[in-house]
């Protein structure tokens, strides 16, 4: 398997086609062959999410549960996959790598959960009958 990264939503290889492998640990076979990100690949990517980041800041509490929730169902559709590969890429048993990915799509759930939740500080105000509510936005 190879794998490349992702910037800007567009597969692509590494910087002068870096790469390294990963071996089952077991057999010593290569199973997956990957890009190595170098300093300019992550500049890439940096810009990218630059980019990205003014539209991603406007997207609703309820767009952002909802992608979340399809990555988490995403996931769980692909488990099988995401087990044989923990297990050749790790040692891994089967059963480990299948509570993994079940930690891993119940912590996007979580995640998803906290996006309609409204939290922030209460700020004291000269102001009477007045509270105050520092709440952190994207800027």
């Amino acid at each position: 398997m190879n794998i490349e990264l992702l910037i800007g939503g567009q597969p692509r290889p590494a910087h002068e086609s870096a790469t390294f492998e990963r071996a089952n640990p077991l057999s010593g076979e290569t199973v997956t062959q990957a890009a190595a990100a170098s300093v300019e690949d992550a500049q890439a990517a940096a810009d990218a999410a630059a980019c990205a980041f003014p539209a991603w800041s406007k997207t609703g509490p309820g767009e952002r549960r909802m992608a979340l929730l399809r990555a988490a169902e995403r996931m769980e559709a692909r488990q099988a996959e995401f087990i044989e590969r923990m297990v050749d890429e790790t040692g891994a048993t089967p059963g480990w790598a299948g509570f993994n990915v079940m930690v891993a799509a119940g912590m996007l759930r979580e995640a998803a959960a906290l996006t309609t939740q409204i939290n922030g500080d209460i700020i004291p105000s000269n102001v009477p009958d007045n509270l105050a509510m520092g709440v952190r936005v994207p800027c």
